[in-house]
């Protein structure tokens, strides 16, 4: 008889969670039964809140992990017990809404122009002129470069989704160049083996060296180039409809926080202090 762990993997592969998530929800299930040594079959409402709540007082995680928690402890009770997930009684917590740091157009050029390696500049000047995640980065192929359409094709995307996004000419004229050194053959950017592609990691320290090298002292990583081809494209008069598209979001809703980033519209607004001097007293 398979033990729970394999129940829950089999549920998750049925309902196709991408392996990160499948990862991570197993390891917050093996996390809590391990905090009160016992099968998580054994516990209950009254548990699971208990932990939850420690988690938060305690600080040791972050919003953002304690809601992984609870969505994996909300899958393996519902779907692998097959019991009732009292909603009421085991409340989500609120993920504090944080804007993301973006980059002006300036710092985002100091970037490129720190990096020598002409494969470095290829993958984060692609990242920034497609609005990449960095995983699509990394699982380019050559095939996926469409330059008759002027267009990239992004494979399995988030929610296993194809898309297309922008190929820009300043983007096919680097790629091209990298090509001609590089000779890449399927992978766009392969690891150390060409048969498989670099790592998500490979590319973030990339990004931390040329972001120490150009001198940028702002908390970004290199997701930060997806914030900033959608923040140039609001500033430059994209609509918010097609930046979504390119995105890949399937709700308008997670591509609005960028109408937050810009300041486009925020530059022409006069403050009331300055509109004080405009009045003419009699």
């Amino acid at each position: 008889m398979p033990t729970l762990k394999e129940q829950m993997k089999f549920n998750l592969e049925l309902r196709g969670y991408s392996p990160n998530t499948q990862a991570a929800y197993l390891r917050c299930v093996t996390e809590f039964s391990r905090h009160y040594g016992k099968s998580p079959s054994l516990l209950g409402t009254t548990e699971i809140k208990d932990y939850l709540h420690l988690l938060l007082s305690t600080q040791t995680k972050s919003h953002s992990s304690i809601n992984t928690m609870y969505s994996a402890l909300k899958f393996f009770y519902e779907i692998t017990l097959g019991r009732t997930w009292d909603v009421k009684a085991i409340p989500r917590t609120k993920t504090p809404k944080q804007l993301p740091s973006v980059l002006s157009a300036a710092e985002v050029k100091g970037i490129f122009d720190a990096l020598t390696n002409i494969k470095h500049r290829a993958i984060l000047m692609t990242i920034y002129a497609a609005g990449l995640r960095v995983s699509e980065a990394a699982n380019l192929k050559v095939a996926d470069i469409d330059s008759k359409n002027m267009q990239l094709r992004i494979r399995q995307a988030k929610g296993k989704k194809d898309r297309y996004s922008l190929l820009s000419t300043e983007n096919l004229h680097i790629l091209r160049e990298y090509w001609k050194r590089c000779r890449p053959k399927e992978w766009l950017f392969p690891g150390y083996d060409q048969d498989k592609p670099l790592t998500t990691r490979s590319i973030q320290k990339m990004f931390e060296k040329a972001k120490s090298i150009a001198g940028i002292h702002k908390q970004v990583s290199v997701h930060t180039l997806r914030h900033c081809f959608a923040t140039h494209l609001l500033e430059a008069g994209t609509s918010i409809y097609h930046i979504q598209n390119l995105l890949g979001h399937t709700s308008p809703k997670t591509t609005n926080i960028y109408l937050y980033l810009t300041r486009k519209d925020l530059l022409n607004v006069k403050s009331p202090l300055d509109r004080l001097k405009e009045i003419v007293h009699d």
